[in-house]
């Protein structure tokens, strides 16, 4: 006597919803993903690369410069909000903090702004300039900033 063994079959239904779940799982994954390529190439600031440097001079003095100072010195009062409650621009020379931020930590803040990374709660000028940089572009500006900073000062934003 040979057992026949009932055979259970998935309803089409069933198959379908998964299909449509499965296929929104890669739309929102590919949507995350997205310029993950990007980010990773250079993926940092190097400031010892002098073509990079030499680049990210340029594009300080005409993007960044304007709010941050020619000499990285940020806005008078820097740390004290202003009647609108945003922060005027700080420093990004060793007299500020951007050394104490990782470097894709600024690449963000620089490419999406202030507020996209921090929260609507934290009120800031600083918009971001992913329409008028290309992150080749983002990476070159950080590691100009970073080459003004000493080799401590390097040294420890390096281990952020």
């Amino acid at each position: 006597m040979t057992s026949r063994r009932r055979e259970r079959r998935v309803p089409t239904s069933t198959v379908i919803v998964l299909v449509v779940i499965a296929a929104a799982l890669i739309a929102v994954w590919s949507v995350l993903l997205d310029g993950t390529e990007e980010l990773s190439h250079p993926g940092r600031a190097d400031a010892s690369d002098p073509e990079l440097v030499a680049r990210g001079s340029e594009v300080y003095a005409e993007s960044c410069a304007s709010c941050h100072g020619v000499s990285l010195e940020g806005q008078p009062n820097w740390r004290e909000r202003k009647a609108d409650g945003t922060l005027p621009a700080p420093p990004h020379d060793e007299t500020g903090h951007t050394w104490h931020h990782s470097d894709v930590h600024l690449f963000e803040v620089t490419k999406w702004g202030t507020e996209a990374v921090a929260g609507e709660d934290y009120k800031s000028d600083m918009r971001g300039f992913a329409d008028e940089l290309d992150d080749a572009d983002i990476w070159a500006v950080l590691a100009y900033i970073k080459s003004q900073w000493s080799a401590d000062i390097q040294a420890a934003q390096a281990r952020r």
